[in-house]
Protein backbone atom coordinates (compact mmCIF):
# COMPACT_ATOMS: atom_id res chain seq x y z
CA UNK A 1 0.00 0.00 0.00
CA UNK A 2 1.25 3.47 -1.09
CA UNK A 3 1.89 5.78 2.23
CA UNK A 4 -0.21 9.11 2.18
CA UNK A 5 0.00 11.71 4.75
CA UNK A 6 -3.74 10.28 5.92
CA UNK A 7 -2.37 6.95 5.66
CA UNK A 8 0.45 6.35 7.53
CA UNK A 9 1.91 2.51 8.13
CA UNK A 10 1.48 1.48 12.07
CA UNK A 11 3.93 -1.90 12.72
CA UNK A 12 3.04 -4.05 10.14
CA UNK A 13 0.00 -3.18 9.15
CA UNK A 14 -1.84 0.68 8.23
CA UNK A 15 -5.17 2.44 8.56
CA UNK A 16 -6.43 5.88 8.22
CA UNK A 17 -6.65 8.07 10.97
CA UNK A 18 -10.72 8.86 10.27
CA UNK A 19 -10.88 4.93 11.10
CA UNK A 20 -9.16 5.15 14.45
CA UNK A 21 -11.61 8.29 15.34
CA UNK A 22 -14.89 5.55 14.52
CA UNK A 23 -13.60 2.80 16.91
CA UNK A 24 -12.56 5.22 19.51
CA UNK A 25 -16.19 6.83 19.15
CA UNK A 26 -17.75 3.52 18.62
CA UNK A 27 -15.69 2.29 21.86
CA UNK A 28 -16.75 5.91 23.93
CA UNK A 29 -20.72 4.86 22.71
CA UNK A 30 -20.95 1.40 24.15
CA UNK A 31 -19.40 2.61 27.75
CA UNK A 32 -21.87 5.41 26.80
CA UNK A 33 -25.20 5.33 30.34
CA UNK A 34 -28.48 6.26 30.36
CA UNK A 35 -29.73 8.56 33.13
CA UNK A 36 -31.47 6.55 34.92
CA UNK A 37 -28.13 3.85 34.95
CA UNK A 38 -26.16 6.97 36.12
CA UNK A 39 -28.84 7.89 39.05
CA UNK A 40 -28.53 4.30 39.89
CA UNK A 41 -25.02 3.60 40.11
CA UNK A 42 -24.76 6.81 41.94
CA UNK A 43 -27.13 6.06 44.68
CA UNK A 44 -25.61 2.43 44.91
CA UNK A 45 -22.37 4.57 45.59
CA UNK A 46 -23.69 6.54 48.41
CA UNK A 47 -22.49 4.47 51.39
CA UNK A 48 -25.02 5.95 54.03
CA UNK A 49 -28.12 5.29 51.79
CA UNK A 50 -26.97 1.49 51.01
CA UNK A 51 -26.44 0.98 54.98
CA UNK A 52 -29.46 2.38 55.40
CA UNK A 53 -31.48 0.64 52.75
CA UNK A 54 -30.08 -2.52 54.27
CA UNK A 55 -30.72 -2.09 57.57
CA UNK A 56 -34.54 -0.57 56.57
CA UNK A 57 -35.22 -3.54 54.60
CA UNK A 58 -33.81 -6.07 57.92
CA UNK A 59 -36.57 -3.72 60.22
CA UNK A 60 -39.55 -4.29 57.55
CA UNK A 61 -38.80 -8.08 57.33
CA UNK A 62 -38.46 -9.27 60.58
CA UNK A 63 -41.68 -7.02 61.82
CA UNK A 64 -43.56 -8.36 58.67
CA UNK A 65 -42.75 -11.87 59.22
CA UNK A 66 -42.55 -12.49 62.89
CA UNK A 67 -45.92 -12.21 64.02
CA UNK A 68 -47.75 -12.20 60.51
CA UNK A 69 -49.51 -9.81 59.34
CA UNK A 70 -53.18 -10.39 58.34
CA UNK A 71 -53.87 -13.64 56.96
CA UNK A 72 -50.41 -14.90 56.86
CA UNK A 73 -48.69 -16.25 60.19
CA UNK A 74 -45.52 -15.37 61.58
CA UNK A 75 -42.92 -17.58 62.99
CA UNK A 76 -42.78 -15.72 66.22
CA UNK A 77 -44.50 -18.16 68.78
CA UNK A 78 -46.44 -15.20 70.90
CA UNK A 79 -49.19 -12.80 69.70
CA UNK A 80 -49.41 -9.26 70.82
CA UNK A 81 -52.71 -9.80 72.55
CA UNK A 82 -52.27 -12.84 74.34
CA UNK A 83 -51.10 -12.35 78.22
CA UNK A 84 -48.84 -14.73 79.63
CA UNK A 85 -47.42 -15.76 83.10
CA UNK A 86 -44.76 -13.08 83.66
CA UNK A 87 -40.98 -14.63 84.14
CA UNK A 88 -38.07 -13.04 84.98
CA UNK A 89 -40.03 -10.37 86.48
CA UNK A 90 -40.77 -8.93 83.22
CA UNK A 91 -37.55 -8.40 82.47
CA UNK A 92 -35.92 -9.05 79.05
CA UNK A 93 -34.44 -12.48 78.49
CA UNK A 94 -32.14 -12.00 75.50
CA UNK A 95 -28.62 -12.92 76.59
CA UNK A 96 -25.48 -13.03 74.39
CA UNK A 97 -26.22 -16.18 72.51
CA UNK A 98 -29.83 -16.79 73.10
CA UNK A 99 -33.06 -14.90 72.75
CA UNK A 100 -34.99 -16.39 75.35
CA UNK A 101 -38.71 -16.97 75.58
CA UNK A 102 -39.18 -13.05 75.69
CA UNK A 103 -36.06 -11.24 74.71
CA UNK A 104 -37.69 -7.70 74.91
CA UNK A 105 -39.47 -8.39 78.35
CA UNK A 106 -43.22 -8.33 78.56
CA UNK A 107 -45.32 -5.68 80.14
CA UNK A 108 -47.88 -5.01 82.93
CA UNK A 109 -50.36 -8.13 82.02
CA UNK A 110 -47.57 -10.71 81.04
CA UNK A 111 -47.84 -9.54 77.12
CA UNK A 112 -44.46 -9.92 74.84
CA UNK A 113 -43.31 -7.35 74.56
CA UNK A 114 -41.54 -8.36 71.07
CA UNK A 115 -44.52 -8.74 69.53
CA UNK A 116 -45.67 -5.48 70.35
CA UNK A 117 -43.17 -3.78 69.42
CA UNK A 118 -43.20 -5.77 66.16
CA UNK A 119 -47.01 -5.15 65.58
CA UNK A 120 -46.42 -1.45 66.69
CA UNK A 121 -43.01 -1.11 63.94
CA UNK A 122 -46.05 -2.22 61.52
CA UNK A 123 -48.64 -0.22 62.15
CA UNK A 124 -46.30 3.05 62.29
CA UNK A 125 -44.16 1.73 58.78
CA UNK A 126 -47.78 1.18 57.28
CA UNK A 127 -49.13 4.58 58.49
CA UNK A 128 -45.82 6.07 56.94
CA UNK A 129 -46.29 4.67 53.65
CA UNK A 130 -49.76 5.71 52.78
CA UNK A 131 -49.30 9.19 54.18
CA UNK A 132 -46.20 9.09 51.75
CA UNK A 133 -48.10 7.87 48.79
CA UNK A 134 -50.99 9.73 49.33
CA UNK A 135 -49.31 13.34 49.35
CA UNK A 136 -47.03 12.67 46.84
CA UNK A 137 -49.71 12.39 44.39
CA UNK A 138 -51.77 14.89 46.19
CA UNK A 139 -48.80 17.48 46.06
CA UNK A 140 -47.93 16.43 42.64
CA UNK A 141 -51.09 17.05 41.05
CA UNK A 142 -51.95 20.32 42.76
CA UNK A 143 -48.05 21.69 41.75
CA UNK A 144 -48.22 20.53 38.27
CA UNK A 145 -51.83 21.74 37.44
CA UNK A 146 -50.72 25.33 39.05
CA UNK A 147 -47.21 25.22 37.56
CA UNK A 148 -48.62 24.75 34.16
CA UNK A 149 -52.06 26.19 33.53
CA UNK A 150 -51.12 29.78 35.67
CA UNK A 151 -53.60 32.09 36.04
CA UNK A 152 -56.78 31.63 38.32
CA UNK A 153 -56.07 27.60 37.85
CA UNK A 154 -52.61 28.80 40.16
CA UNK A 155 -54.60 31.56 42.03
CA UNK A 156 -57.18 29.17 43.43
CA UNK A 157 -54.88 26.33 43.92
CA UNK A 158 -52.65 28.22 45.56
CA UNK A 159 -54.75 30.04 48.13
CA UNK A 160 -55.97 26.33 49.22
CA UNK A 161 -52.39 25.14 49.55
CA UNK A 162 -51.95 28.62 52.17
CA UNK A 163 -54.67 27.48 53.90
CA UNK A 164 -53.12 24.46 55.01
CA UNK A 165 -49.98 25.70 55.94
CA UNK A 166 -51.35 28.30 57.31
CA UNK A 167 -52.46 26.25 60.52
CA UNK A 168 -50.00 24.11 62.38
CA UNK A 169 -49.94 20.67 60.68
CA UNK A 170 -49.83 18.96 64.14
CA UNK A 171 -52.54 20.76 65.62
CA UNK A 172 -54.47 19.82 62.32
CA UNK A 173 -53.89 16.50 62.43
CA UNK A 174 -54.87 15.80 65.83
CA UNK A 175 -58.05 17.15 65.06
CA UNK A 176 -58.63 14.88 62.03
CA UNK A 177 -57.55 12.18 64.66
CA UNK A 178 -59.50 12.79 67.59
CA UNK A 179 -62.01 12.43 64.49
CA UNK A 180 -61.16 9.96 63.06
CA UNK A 181 -58.60 7.55 64.91
CA UNK A 182 -61.65 5.15 65.91
CA UNK A 183 -61.87 4.12 62.05
CA UNK A 184 -58.66 2.68 62.41
CA UNK A 185 -54.61 3.24 60.90
CA UNK A 186 -55.17 3.18 57.73
CA UNK A 187 -58.46 5.58 58.11
CA UNK A 188 -55.66 7.81 59.89
CA UNK A 189 -53.16 7.13 57.43
CA UNK A 190 -55.50 8.49 54.47
CA UNK A 191 -56.31 11.24 56.46
CA UNK A 192 -53.27 12.55 57.06
CA UNK A 193 -52.00 12.07 53.81
CA UNK A 194 -54.54 14.41 53.17
CA UNK A 195 -52.60 17.48 55.08
CA UNK A 196 -49.16 16.62 54.27
CA UNK A 197 -49.04 17.29 50.53
CA UNK A 198 -48.20 21.41 50.61
CA UNK A 199 -44.64 21.73 50.52
CA UNK A 200 -44.58 19.32 47.44
CA UNK A 201 -46.90 21.07 45.85
CA UNK A 202 -44.80 24.20 45.81
CA UNK A 203 -41.56 22.49 44.84
CA UNK A 204 -43.41 20.78 41.89
CA UNK A 205 -45.12 23.87 41.16
CA UNK A 206 -41.47 25.77 40.65
CA UNK A 207 -39.77 23.02 38.25
CA UNK A 208 -43.50 22.89 36.32
CA UNK A 209 -43.03 26.46 35.68
CA UNK A 210 -39.99 26.57 34.79
CA UNK A 211 -39.84 23.44 32.42
CA UNK A 212 -43.22 24.86 30.43
CA UNK A 213 -41.14 27.51 29.00
CA UNK A 214 -38.57 25.06 27.60
CA UNK A 215 -38.51 23.96 23.85
CA UNK A 216 -39.60 20.92 23.79
CA UNK A 217 -42.38 21.81 25.63
CA UNK A 218 -43.05 24.56 23.32
CA UNK A 219 -42.92 21.73 20.18
CA UNK A 220 -44.94 19.04 21.83
CA UNK A 221 -47.87 21.79 22.00
CA UNK A 222 -47.10 22.71 17.88
CA UNK A 223 -47.60 19.19 17.60
CA UNK A 224 -51.25 19.48 19.19
CA UNK A 225 -50.42 17.43 22.26
CA UNK A 226 -53.15 17.90 24.67
CA UNK A 227 -52.32 19.69 27.75
CA UNK A 228 -52.46 16.58 30.01
CA UNK A 229 -50.00 14.57 27.73
CA UNK A 230 -47.72 17.37 27.92
CA UNK A 231 -47.77 17.47 31.90
CA UNK A 232 -47.48 13.76 32.14
CA UNK A 233 -45.03 12.25 29.62
CA UNK A 234 -42.83 15.47 29.11
CA UNK A 235 -43.02 17.76 32.45
CA UNK A 236 -43.47 15.12 35.04
CA UNK A 237 -40.52 12.95 34.30
CA UNK A 238 -38.10 15.68 34.22
CA UNK A 239 -39.34 16.46 38.00
CA UNK A 240 -38.94 12.44 38.88
CA UNK A 241 -36.17 13.56 40.64
CA UNK A 242 -37.74 16.34 43.19
CA UNK A 243 -41.08 14.25 43.64
CA UNK A 244 -39.28 10.90 44.91
CA UNK A 245 -36.88 12.82 47.23
CA UNK A 246 -39.97 14.51 48.63
CA UNK A 247 -41.75 11.44 48.69
CA UNK A 248 -38.85 9.48 50.44
CA UNK A 249 -38.84 11.99 53.46
CA UNK A 250 -42.43 12.90 54.08
CA UNK A 251 -42.37 9.30 54.96
CA UNK A 252 -39.91 9.69 57.42
CA UNK A 253 -42.09 12.82 58.40
CA UNK A 254 -44.88 10.69 58.58
CA UNK A 255 -43.02 8.15 60.84
CA UNK A 256 -42.85 11.07 63.48
CA UNK A 257 -45.95 12.67 63.22
CA UNK A 258 -47.81 9.06 63.85
CA UNK A 259 -45.63 8.71 66.92
CA UNK A 260 -46.63 12.61 68.40
CA UNK A 261 -50.15 12.47 67.67
CA UNK A 262 -50.24 8.21 69.07
CA UNK A 263 -48.45 9.43 71.63
CA UNK A 264 -50.79 13.09 72.66
CA UNK A 265 -53.72 9.92 72.27
CA UNK A 266 -55.02 11.50 69.06
CA UNK A 267 -53.86 8.76 66.72
CA UNK A 268 -53.97 5.08 66.65
CA UNK A 269 -56.59 3.67 69.48
CA UNK A 270 -56.52 -0.22 71.62
CA UNK A 271 -56.95 -2.21 70.80
CA UNK A 272 -54.01 -2.12 68.01
CA UNK A 273 -51.01 -0.18 69.10
CA UNK A 274 -48.17 1.64 67.31
CA UNK A 275 -44.35 2.83 67.99
CA UNK A 276 -46.07 6.41 69.43
CA UNK A 277 -48.84 4.80 71.83
CA UNK A 278 -46.29 1.99 73.28
CA UNK A 279 -44.22 4.65 74.71
CA UNK A 280 -47.77 6.95 75.39
CA UNK A 281 -48.80 4.10 77.44
CA UNK A 282 -45.40 2.50 78.96
CA UNK A 283 -43.86 6.27 80.16
CA UNK A 284 -44.19 5.79 83.24
CA UNK A 285 -42.12 2.77 83.55
CA UNK A 286 -39.58 4.83 82.37
CA UNK A 287 -37.30 4.55 85.68
CA UNK A 288 -38.72 1.07 87.02
CA UNK A 289 -38.57 -0.71 83.31
CA UNK A 290 -36.73 1.38 81.10
CA UNK A 291 -36.69 -1.36 78.41
CA UNK A 292 -40.51 -0.82 77.99
CA UNK A 293 -39.80 3.02 76.50
CA UNK A 294 -36.14 2.61 74.58
CA UNK A 295 -37.60 -0.32 72.54
CA UNK A 296 -39.94 1.31 70.83
CA UNK A 297 -38.02 5.02 70.91
CA UNK A 298 -35.17 3.10 69.31
CA UNK A 299 -37.61 1.71 66.48
CA UNK A 300 -38.42 5.08 65.64
CA UNK A 301 -34.96 6.37 65.49
CA UNK A 302 -33.83 4.00 63.48
CA UNK A 303 -36.97 4.11 60.83
CA UNK A 304 -37.02 7.72 60.48
CA UNK A 305 -32.74 7.86 60.56
CA UNK A 306 -32.57 5.02 57.65
CA UNK A 307 -35.57 6.72 55.92
CA UNK A 308 -33.93 10.09 56.13
CA UNK A 309 -30.31 8.70 54.78
CA UNK A 310 -32.38 6.80 51.67
CA UNK A 311 -33.65 10.31 51.11
CA UNK A 312 -30.47 12.12 51.07
CA UNK A 313 -28.72 9.54 48.44
CA UNK A 314 -31.47 9.90 46.29
CA UNK A 315 -31.23 13.78 46.17
CA UNK A 316 -27.22 13.44 45.54
CA UNK A 317 -28.53 10.53 42.85
CA UNK A 318 -30.77 12.86 40.95
CA UNK A 319 -28.35 16.15 41.85
CA UNK A 320 -26.88 16.65 38.35
CA UNK A 321 -23.63 18.40 39.99
CA UNK A 322 -22.73 15.05 41.79
CA UNK A 323 -19.42 14.24 40.41
CA UNK A 324 -19.35 11.24 42.22
CA UNK A 325 -17.92 7.51 40.43
CA UNK A 326 -19.96 6.50 38.25
CA UNK A 327 -19.14 2.82 36.71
Amino acid sequence: MTNTPDNKPVGGGSFSAVELDDEVLDATTDKSLSQGRIVLNRFLHHRGAMVSMVVFLIVVIVAFTSIGFGPFPGWWPHGYKTPMPVENGGRPTIGLFSWGNHPFGQDNVGKDYFALAMRGTQISIMIALVVGIVSTLIGTLVGALAGYFRGWVESLLMRITDMFIVIPLLILAAIIGQMTGSMGPLFLALMLGLLSWTGLARMVRGEVMSLREREFVAAADALGASSWRIIVRHILPNCLGTIIVNATLSIAAAILLETSLSYLGFGVRPPDTSLGLLISDYQTTFSTRPWLFFVPAFMILAIALTVNFIGDGLRDAFDPRQKGKVK
